[in-house]
C-alpha cells in the first residue's frame, strides 16, 4: 500500500538556511575539495542546508554534480575540506574516526543500492548488526518488530542468497531502523529495483518518515522516485539550486533538464 504523508503546495524555493530548531542534518558552510592546485577538483562548493527531523528529502543533480560527495559528507563517511556538519544536534565535523563510527552505528542508518547484506549471516543476524557492531545487548524482539514493519516477518532464519532483490532491501531497511536513527541515509536505494519492487521499497521508507518519525535523505536520479519525498533538492556543480515540494515526476524531470542544459550551465557560471 503506497503510503503518503499530507500533500503541500508546490513551490519552487531554495533550501532552508541553518538556524531552525528541531534538525537532523545541518550543514554550513561545506566545501569538498579532491587534489591541489591547477588539478583540484571542487565537489562542493559551499553548501549551506537544514532538515528538520520527521522529514523526506530526495537529492537530485546531473552527473557529477557532487550527489555522492554531499551524502558521504553529510553522513560522516567523508570530511568536508571546510565548514560544519551536525547530526541530530551534534558536531561532527572535529570527531575521531573512532567516534565518526560509533556515532554511525548507533545513530545512523544507511540503505545502498547493492543492499550491503553479509551473505553468511541470516536475515535476523543482518538487521541486528548494527547493534553486534556498536557493543550492544543484540535485541531479537526488536529485530522481529522491525522485520514485521518490512513484511518479512517469516523470513528471519533466512540467508540473504534465497531472497528477491526487493526483500533483500527490505532486509537493509530494517537493519537501518533497529537502532532508532536520527537520521537514514540513502544512495539509490531503487536503483537495481524494478518499478513495482521500488514503489513498495520507497513506501517503506515514506512509511517510516510518517508513521515512526524518522528523517530520510535519499539521493536519487529516478524523478518518479523523488515523488515520495517531502521535498526535492537539486544539485549543479557543487551547490544547491533550489527545490520543489512535492513535485510530480514530469516537474522534477523538467528542472533536472534545466539543470544538464548549456542554458542552465552558463546561467549557473555567470551567477
Amino acid at each position: 500500500m503506497r503510503l503518503r504523508g499530507n500533500k503541500r503546495q508546490k513551490t519552487d524555493e531554495q533550501p532552508e538556511l541553518y538556524g531552525t530548531s528541531g534538525l537532523a542534518v545541518e550543514l554550513r558552510g561545506v566545501r569538498r575539495q579532491y587534489g591541489r592546485g591547477k588539478g583540484a577538483v571542487h565537489a562542493l562548493g559551499g553548501v549551506d542546508l537544514a532538515l528538520p527531523r520527521g522529514t523526506f528529502t530526495a537529492v537530485m543533480g546531473p552527473s557529477g554534480s557532487g550527489k555522492s560527495t554531499f551524502l558521504q559528507c553529510a553522513a560522516g563517511l567523508d570530511r568536508p575540506s571546510a565548514g560544519s556538519v551536525r547530526l541530530g544536534g551534534t558536531e561532527i565535523t572535529g570527531m575521531r574516526e573512532n567516534q565518526l563510527t560509533e556515532l554511525r552505528r548507533s545513530r545512523l542508518g544507511f540503505v545502498f543500492q547493492a543492499f550491503n547484506l553479509l551473505p553468511s549471516l541470516t536475515v535476523e543476524e543482518n538487521v541486528l548488526l548494527p547493534m553486534r557492531l556498536a557493543g550492544q545487548r543484540r535485541d531479537r524482539r526488536r529485530a522481529a518488530q522491525v522485520l514485521a514493519r518490512v513484511g518479512l516477518a517469516d523470513k528471519a532464519g533466512r540467508r540473504p542468497g534465497e531472497l528477491s532483490g526487493g526483500q533483500q532491501q527490505r532486509v537493509a531497511i530494517a537493519r537501518a531502523l533497529i537502532t532508532g536513527p536520527d537520521v537514514i541515509f540513502a544512495d539509490e536505494p531503487t536503483g537495481a529495483l524494478d518499478s513495482t519492487t521500488a514503489a513498495e521499497v520507497l513506501g517503506l521508507l515514506r512509511h517510516a518518515v510518517d508513521t515512526l518519525g524518522a528523517t530520510v535523505v535519499m539521493v536519487t536520479h529516478d524523478p518518479t522516485a523523488a515523488t515520495w519525498a517531502d521535498r526535492v533538492l537539486f544539485l549543479a556543480d557543487g551547490v544547491f539550486a533550489g527545490g520543489l515540494d512535492r513535485g510530480t515526476p514530469e516537474r522534477i524531470a523538467e528542472r533536472m533538464a534545466a539543470l544538464t542544459s548549456p542554458t542552465g550551465a552558463m546561467a549557473r557560471a555567470a551567477a
